[in-house]
């Protein structure tokens, strides 16, 4: 008996020491378990990822306009699209008769703007059966709207050599044979301009013609480029197309000799982009946009 109690006593402390080495091996095991999940969580870089959404498709908004109109709509452009960065405006200068055959033909447009009502009026079924005899039906009519208005200018190259001085003039000049004047094709608004002037003094275009004093241009700016060449002695075109290739004017038609020179737009029915060439149109109307125009001679349609 005297040796089973040293033994019950070394059983005795044997239990604390092995709880304390259970405890120190089951430690190690909490802290694995409780570590597992930090351990299969994403990296930080990547928990959170910073996406960018992918930038919105612009809107390609295709707009034909009369040549004369080139340099301010460019500007204009520029304009729109810094406060509008969704539409990227495409456009198609030329004579508005030009346009309206390439419109007729299936050509893609959203808005157009005319240098005449004749084009536009080819193009609108709300206009009279002798403005419109094919019924053609392209303009969305309640978006149209007189735009701008311009005036038809007698221009000199650098020196004018001729000394041409005015209309009155002019028509002596051609009378005479001694002086060569360039104007737009029939089928283009500053040529059929011209024609209502010829019109207005009683003079033959044809016999002109024969004459040799006529040149002609498929746009105004082709008219413009013969004059600024000194190609010709003297040429009508537009004052705004005067005053962007600094020509000298030196007589203005009155509303008597050739009718007022307005400019219509209108958002077409076959565009694409219907809601787009509206919010264009409207912002063509607006006070930024009229201030580019009349930098240059267009003006506000009463």
């Amino acid at each position: 008996m005297k040796h089973l109690k040293p033994k019950g006593l070394t059983a005795l402390l044997l239990v604390p020491a092995l709880l304390c080495v259970l405890a120190a091996c089951s430690a190690p095991k909490q802290e694995t378990a409780a570590a597992a999940p930090a351990a299969t969580a994403p990296p930080a870089k990547t928990a959170a990822p910073e996406t960018s959404a992918a930038p919105a498709a612009k809107t390609d908004l295709t707009v034909f306009a009369a040549a004369s109109m080139t340099e301010t709509m460019t500007k204009i452009k520029e304009l729109y699209e810094a406060k509008d960065p969704t539409v990227n405006i495409i456009y198609n200068f030329d004579s508005s008769g030009t346009l309206k055959t390439q419109i007729q033909e299936g050509a893609e447009c959203d808005l157009f703007i005319s240098a005449a009502q004749k084009q536009m009026n080819q193009l609108d079924i709300a206009a009279s059966e002798e403005a419109n005899p094919d019924r053609l039906d392209f303009v969305l009519s309640e978006s149209r709207v007189d735009l701008l208005e311009n005036k038809v200018a007698l221009v000199v190259p650098e020196g004018n050599p001729k000394e041409v001085a005015s209309f009155d003039g002019l028509v002596e000049a051609l009378k005479e044979g001694g002086i060569q004047l360039a104007m737009g094709n029939s089928d283009v608004p500053v040529g059929q301009y011209t024609q209502k002037i010829f019109k207005f003094y009683g003079l033959d275009e044809a016999e002109l013609a024969s004459k040799g004093v006529l040149t002609y241009g498929s746009n105004v700016k082709e008219v413009t480029t013969q004059v600024k060449e000194a190609s010709v002695d003297c040429g009508v075109v537009y004052g705004t197309d005067a005053a962007s290739a600094g020509l000298k004017v030196v007589d203005t038609a009155t509303k008597e000799m050739c009718g007022q020179v307005i400019y219509p737009a209108a958002v077409l029915k076959t565009g694409a982009h219907t809601e787009a060439a509206k919010a264009f149109l409207d912002y063509l109307k607006g006070e930024e946009a009229m201030k580019v125009f009349e930098s240059v001679g267009f003006s506000r349609v009463p």
